[in-house]
């Protein structure tokens, strides 16, 4: 038993390990930070600090190791024998959480037990993606077909519909993070590139009016015309597919605007307006990212050193010990901490990237994407929405925020792949 527990342990990556270790301290650090009142520190023997964010996190911190062990505990066969039940389950949570739940911050997604608060939707990505791994795992199915498409995106679908209804959008949105799994297993090109256009197609439909767009459109086509060939000017063909895609896109652009305006909730509406003119309503609906830019900004190079942060002591950034934390690790760290942050993550996106290849099991090599994806997607748009590059949508930094749910799920959704990469000799390669 000892030597098999040992030969387990040498196989563990302690590399991602030693990262996850990292960003988990390092946010309970700034959480510490965001709580602590230099006229009166709580202490760890103090009652009363295992009350505040600090203290909760710390419980939330001794769990999630009950957790890792737990998941180290189990056969690396379970997770693919039972993704299934385990997708259910979640579904079922999610069916339940709008009759069940309580509202929390305007979102009806939570299930509360005594002081303790859980978010099935965090926990739904770890599930989906690991169904979608057994789907694509499957020698059959292949992504290059518009009926395996089809399936796989109702996998998706389903969770990010439940989710929406419970106004929980933002947690919806990373779900499209699934589309780079999708893209590694042998989803066409097109649909990335379809998404990032449709992206790039909203953001210009906000910025710009319609007459501008079509101005810059036919610029566009006439230049294009200019440049061909000469027998390809004379084609008919060709000015009528131009005629038709410019069409197109500006039946999209007025599209975009009639849903902002007509079909967003009013709240929705307002962050982006606060996304796209920063001075909307400095003191009101801009004020979290004013105060988020500032203290970041007040950091300068070196910051203002550990418990130093003077905008985090007099509370001016709200939920800062939540999506928000990435402002006291910039005011007490400076440019260099975030950018020491920054550069870590990213090696650890890299690391899971690397071992995710050298997985022998498609099912492995799916699912170490999804989480991938999905780690991406919470680490981008939360760094985005602290400077003012993204709307506020309630995402959390990983393994840095404050909050249960998302610390949980996190460690679930790394751990599981980092199981099944320990036994990465022992599955069948497909």
């Amino acid at each position: 038993m000892s030597g098999s527990s040992g030969q387990l342990t040498s196989r563990i990556d302690w590399i991602s390990v030693g990262l996850y270790a990292l960003f988990v301290l390092l946010g309970w650090m700034s959480i510490y930070s965001a709580i602590f009142n230099p006229e009166s520190p709580l202490g760890l023997t103090d009652a009363a600090f295992y009350t505040s964010n600090a203290g909760k996190q710390l419980i939330w911190i001794g769990t999630s190791f009950v957790l890792i062990m737990f998941i180290f505990a189990l056969d690396f066969r379970f997770f693919e024998s039972f993704a299934v039940f385990i997708y259910g389950f979640f579904i079922l949570m999610l069916i339940a959480v709008p009759f069940l739940g309580v509202t929390i911050n305007g979102s009806h997604s939570w299930f509360k037990f005594g002081s303790a608060t859980i978010q099935p939707a965090e926990f739904a990505k770890t599930a989906t993606a690991l169904l979608l791994a057994k789907y694509l795992n499957d020698p059959q199915v292949n992504l290059g077909r518009f009926k395996d498409q089809w399936r796989a995106a109702l996998i998706i679908a389903l969770p990010i519909l439940l989710i929406v209804g419970s106004n929980e959008t933002g947690s919806a949105l990373v779900f499209v993070s699934f589309i780079i799994l999708l893209y590694r297993e042998g989803l066409p090109s097109a649909y990335p590139s379809i998404l990032l256009g449709g992206i790039f197609l909203f953001v210009s439909a906000l910025m710009l009016e319609p007459l501008t767009i079509f101005l810059i459109l036919l610029f566009f086509a006439i230049i294009l015309v200019v440049l061909m060939p000469i027998y390809l000017q004379r084609m008919w063909q060709t000015y009528v597919k131009l005629a038709l895609g410019i069409s197109v896109i500006m039946s999209l652009a007025m599209v975009v605007e009639w849903v902002v305006n007509h079909v967003l909730k009013e709240h929705q509406r307002n962050r982006i307006k606060v996304l796209l003119d920063p001075g909307f309503d400095p003191r009101g609906l801009g004020y979290q990212v004013t105060q988020s830019k500032i203290a970041i900004g007040s950091g300068g190079f070196w910051g203002k050193g550990y418990l130093g942060g003077t905008q985090t002591k007099f509370d001016f950034v709200p939920e800062q010990s939540t999506d928000f934390i990435f402002c006291t690790i910039g005011e007490e760290f400076g440019f260099f901490g975030v950018s020491v942050v920054v550069i870590l993550f990213m090696v650890f996106l890299w690391r899971l990237m690397y071992l995710a290849d050298l997985q022998r099991s498609r099912f492995a090599r799916a699912y170490g994407f999804g989480v991938v994806g999905i780690l991406f997607f919470h680490f981008l748009v939360n760094i985005g929405m602290t400077i003012g590059l993204m709307p506020i949508m309630g995402i959390p930094l990983p393994f840095l925020s404050y909050g249960g749910s998302s610390l949980w799920s996190f460690t679930v959704l790394l751990f599981i792949f980092l199981k099944l990469d320990s036994h990465r000799s022992d599955m069948l390669s497909r």
